[in-house]
């Protein structure tokens, strides 16, 4: 445990002392309504904030989190076995997940950690300093993480009204940009502060308008502008227009359509139209497919008529700067 860290957890867990444990180690485990109305309770007694974190847009199961740990040894035993992994593993996320260890590690240290000590250890009197804390002075705690989703909402099995107000969260941010399922955000917490995406609960299916990260963490980084490819028909007028697929005709047609009955819905144009194309019969997709060949076929050809002028043009041109030549001499 760093330095930096110890004061930090001194300065929040300072003068504080364990409550009697609400309920047995085993019926925690056994009983999901029990550990969450436990689980809330500790916080509210213990005046720390309770949250819900939300990891690839589903909810983190905290019971089986801690039941994972626990089974394990507990946080200190599981974190200098380095078995975050071998944890994670039960949540079944994707391979590619690089930070699912890293996000639960913290998330169980923030929440879970002193809940362990009183129900798992059965410690009481003072708070506990963990062996092994979560680093909260390391570098790799200040990385722009994606802001998932929060949920102060209390826990709908054992609904308590009086612990509410131990359920808001609170921070200070601005908004960097905007897309149709959210926001990306600059958020303020403390002395550090947050770059990520905060997408809108309602929303179900987000796959089709942000990049998918199906790590725990969702990584933002600023769109940078990208340099457009210069087309050969802004320097040549006389080039050939480019040919255009049988699915660029489908999507000209029905943007042209869409636009006229929806025209406050154009950023929903391009699904719209994927999924028409995607329902078209073999024969329907073949019509639009022989456009895109005969399209193709033109293209070559007045590439090939093209190539023919520029060459007889570049001879003559030749030609010129040869009798000119011969004129100056």
């Amino acid at each position: 445990m760093s330095p930096g860290s110890k004061k930090k957890f001194k300065a929040g867990m300072e003068n504080k002392h364990y409550p009697v444990p609400l309920a047995s180690h085993e019926d925690v485990i056994n009983d999901p309504s029990v550990f969450w109305d436990t689980l809330r309770r500790f916080h509210f007694v213990m005046g720390t904030k309770f949250m819900i974190p939300v990891i690839g847009g589903k909810e983190l199961d905290l019971q089986v989190l801690y039941v994972e740990t626990t089974n394990r040894g507990g946080y200190d035993k599981v974190v200098a076995e380095k078995k975050w992994r071998e944890v994670g593993s039960v949540f079944c996320f994707s391979a590619t997940t690089t930070s699912a260890s890293f996000v639960l590690k913290k998330h169980y240290f923030s929440l879970l950690y002193h809940y362990e000590q009183v129900h798992f250890f059965k410690i009481q009197g003072p708070v506990s300093t963990p062996a092994v804390a979560f680093p909260l002075g390391s570098p790799s705690s200040k990385t722009e993480l994606a802001i998932v989703e929060y949920s102060p909402e209390p826990i709908r099995d054992c609904p308590d009204r009086s612990t509410e107000s131990s359920s808001s969260f609170s921070a200070s941010g601005t908004i960097e940009g905007k897309f149709d399922c959210g926001y990306l955000v600059s958020v303020q917490l403390g002395s550090e502060v947050l770059h990520g995406v905060l997408y809108h609960p309602d929303q179900q299916d987000l796959s089709n308008s942000i990049p998918q990260y199906d790590g725990a963490i969702v990584p933002y980084t600023p769109n940078r502008r990208r340099r457009r490819r210069r087309s050969r028909r802004s320097g040549d007028p006389s080039y050939p227009k480019p040919n255009r697929s049988g699915y660029n005709f489908f999507f000209a047609e029905k943007h042209y359509k869409l636009k006229s009955l929806y025209p406050n819905r154009e950023r929903e144009f391009t699904k719209m139209i994927g999924q028409s194309w995607s329902s078209l019969s073999a024969e329907e997709r073949m019509v639009y497919q022989n456009i895109g060949l005969k399209d193709k076929e033109r293209y070559k050809r007045e590439l090939k008529e093209y190539k023919e002028k520029l060459k007889l043009r570049q001879a003559m041109e030749g030609e010129l700067n040869i009798k000119a030549q011969d004129v100056q001499d």
